[in-house]
């Protein structure tokens, strides 16, 4: 399979190229944060079932070595085990792909854009942390924060929703315990990876 791979960079051209089919993610942090929910997730999820719609391509295409749509697919599934086994193994290297804007701030926004699109694949697993009274559900609002479905994020108001993610790690991983260290939000400079 990485013989078969493209290089993440390309990857993200084939997936802007791929626009009109409507991928999951037109991005690197998009796709980063949507093979981070599927890697962290409370169920697993068949790779036909996350990886078709993240690259907007069929089923028939992990049949067919050689072309261009299995190349993106060696690629996505080389990076889901890359971040598989550094959250396995070292967790706290883990570092999410963010963007920079202009002025060095990190743009969070794709990242959670994409591992939110994730979730909403098995959402009626993930229905213990969208639960406002369930005392994890801090731990998801920065992400949640970052997308815009009022649906989902259920506070009163934009301070409670702060004063909840304060304690938020930035590290995936951190949806299933507590985090280990105060963190505002997931634009952590700590975690943060330069274009």
């Amino acid at each position: 399979m990485a013989a078969a791979a493209i290089r993440l960079t390309d990857l993200e051209r084939w997936l802007q190229a791929r626009v009109d089919r409507h991928p999951a993610a037109t991005n690197l942090p998009m796709l980063d944060g949507y093979v981070a929910a599927i890697g962290t997730g409370p169920v697993s999820t068949s790779p036909l079932d996350w990886i078709c719609p993240l690259l907007a391509i069929d089923a028939d295409a992990f049949n067919h070595g050689g072309t261009p749509e299995f190349a993106a697919i060696s690629a996505v599934a080389l990076h889901h085990n890359e971040i598989r086994q550094t959250l396995s193994t070292m967790p706290r290297q883990f570092a999410p792909m963010h963007r920079r804007e202009a002025n060095g701030d990190i743009d969070a926004r794709p990242w959670c854009q994409g591992f939110y699109v994730a979730m909403r694949l098995r959402l009626s697993a993930w229905a213990p942390l969208l639960d406002t009274s369930d005392v994890n559900h801090g731990l998801l609002l920065p992400v949640l924060l970052h997308c815009r479905d009022d649906r989902v994020v259920r506070c009163s108001d934009r301070r409670e929703a702060a004063a909840k993610s304060r304690t938020f790690s930035a590290t995936p991983t951190s949806i299933f315990q507590r985090p280990s260290r105060r963190c505002a939000n997931t634009g952590c400079r700590r975690y943060a990876r330069a274009r």
